[in-house]
């Protein structure tokens, strides 16, 4: 269900033919099935590994994907294609060059799905398809680990990775990026500014970006990105659980986190959710369980009936350990489909600032040469009912964070969070 600040990235198609099963300890996700999602885009590199994540708020790419599928609204399947023809004629008679018949096709069909109006879907090209599947399993090829996505209409920064290229040259989060490789960037996906940044491992690329009022230049070397999903430790008997994006292994990361947990016998529990775009529905369930028994955690709905209910497992193991959610602007999808029950069950506190607001469903079909579409089919509700698109959720605790604090290395939200666990 992939935003608005950074736009989120789409998914969805019609009508999958198989639900994938579901499992505590080790979770299915088969592509095969036009799942649904909610995602991010990652800026690495893809070869046969590829992509990862890595680029969060993206357009935002945020994806949340849910194995129910929905069967296809009745529609019209006469539409007058002869302008479109015409057009074609008329083009391949005059235009002075040579055509890629694959490229028109292609920009046709893209085209046609932007027409429709909706920032999350979206028409992907096999090579923009394969980028996008290979962001979902976690994996991440050759890059500058950096998420990025659409935020005020610009291509931004919204994470780098530690200990990653991006972060080595000192790029930043809210930099929003002029050029590339001398290009400029006005009127660009996430998926074209992902593309272009991505290469080879040992190979560089040109980044401009404005921070502020001052422009910077950057020149980059791709390199493999190496960037779990899942990262804890144990702070003075705290324990603290980040999660960047719900990928393929975060459900059992995350489990394995909270054993780990268990055994250290720490007295409250700290979910970082800042910057997680979203991913897979199923990991955000995963996730929940760890606090929830048994529990309704989304529903979806279509024109307002409920179609897709989507429940804990029952192995609570963190459940009635004091916890807070630390969310911020970057958070969005399926990072909010968990927070909002979190918070609805009165199992958690949240703190940090407003998550994006991302409340609809994609769902991502396979189409003719490897090509995909991303539709949005469904809107996502709290427990409680809340549908909190283009609205977010506001915490419990409201705390900003600001440039000198990150400078300083000082984390007041962190801070806060807790603090907010009563310990």
């Amino acid at each position: 269900m992939t935003e608005d600040q950074p736009k989120v990235a789409q998914a969805n198609h019609h009508v999958s033919k198989k639900a994938h099963k579901r499992k505590m300890k080790k979770p299915e996700y088969k592509k095969d099935q036009n799942q649904l999602m909610v995602f991010i885009f990652v800026v690495s590199m893809a070869l046969s590994v590829a992509l990862g994540y890595t680029a969060g708020t993206y357009n935002r790419q945020i994806i949340a994907i849910i194995n129910p599928l929905f069967g296809g609204r009745s529609y019209s399947a006469n539409i007058d294609f002869s302008s479109l023809q015409a057009t074609y004629d008329q083009l391949a008679s005059k235009f002075d060059g040579s055509l890629d018949k694959t490229k028109l096709i292609e920009g046709a069909n893209r085209g046609l799905v932007e027409a429709a109006g909706d920032d999350y879907t979206a028409y992907m090209s096999a090579t923009e398809s394969t980028d996008f599947n290979n962001s979902l399993s976690g994996n991440i090829g050759g890059g500058i680990g950096a998420e990025v996505g659409i935020k005020n209409n610009k291509v931004t920064i919204i994470r780098t990775l530690k200990g990653n290229p991006a972060e080595k040259v000192g790029l930043m989060a809210n930099d929003v990026i002029l050029k590339v490789n001398d290009q400029a960037t006005g009127g660009w996906t996430v998926e074209k500014a992902v593309g272009l940044i991505r290469g080879e491992k040992g190979t560089t690329v040109k980044i401009s970006i404005l921070r502020g009022t001052e422009v910077k230049e950057f020149t980059i070397t791709r390199d493999t990105i190496n960037n779990p999903s899942v990262e804890s430790e144990v702070v003075d008997g705290i324990g603290i659980m980040t999660i960047s994006r719900f990928d393929e292994q975060t459900g059992v990361l995350a489990r394995s986190a909270a054993q780990d947990f268990k055994k250290q016998g720490v007295k409250g529990v700290v979910l970082d959710l800042r910057g997680n775009g979203g991913g897979y529905v199923e990991a955000g369930k995963d996730v929940a369980s760890l606090w929830l028994n048994d529990k309704i955690i989304v529903t979806e709905r279509v024109d307002g009936v409920i179609k897709v209910t989507v429940k804990s497992g029952k192995n609570a193991i963190l459940e009635g350990l004091p916890t807070t959610v630390v969310v911020n602007g970057s958070s969005a999808s399926a990072s909010e489909i968990v927070a909002g029950a979190l918070k609805d069950y009165g199992v958690a506190k949240l703190v940090g600032e407003k998550t994006f607001g991302k409340g609809s469903v994609q769902q991502l079909v396979d189409l003719s040469g490897g090509s995909q579409l991303k539709v949005t089919v469904a809107r996502w509700y709290t427990p409680k009912g809340k549908n909190i698109n283009k609205e977010g959720i506001t915490p419990d605790t409201v705390v900003s964070i600001s440039q000198q604090d990150i400078d300083s290395n000082i984390d007041p939200q962190l801070d806060a969070a807790k603090k907010a666990l009563g310990l």
